[in-house]
């Protein structure tokens, strides 16, 4: 992993737990769209959200200790798990933290 790949400790704006995040993803099979963390306010909390790599799988909503919050799209229906129905409408300040570079 090179020091470049996502900004240093002393200039983040999100917390270590989710350097773990997207280790995790770096390791994962390449995906198209390509793997993705993004961080926004939302009901007044930061969260971190990773869109579903496809079609029937779940979009991932994390809390700023990478606790998952809910699923806010996805899933067979496409609506998620519920949890968050309202997260695309409410969702501000996006900041695109990674995305996977990796070609196949």
């Amino acid at each position: 992993m090179s020091c470049s790949t996502y900004p240093k400790a002393s200039t983040r704006t999100y917390p270590e737990c989710v350097d773990a995040l997207i280790d995790k993803l770096k390791k994962d099979e390449l995906t198209y769209p390509p793997a993705a963390v993004y961080q926004y306010n939302y009901n007044n909390q930061r969260v971190y959200f990773v869109p579903a790599p496809c079609c029937d799988f779940f979009s991932t909503l994390y809390d700023d200790s990478c606790r998952v919050i809910a699923h806010p799209d996805g899933g067979i229906t496409g609506r998620g798990d519920g949890r968050a129905a309202d997260f695309f409408e409410l969702r501000t300040d996006e900041v695109k933290i990674w995305e996977d570079t990796r070609k196949p």
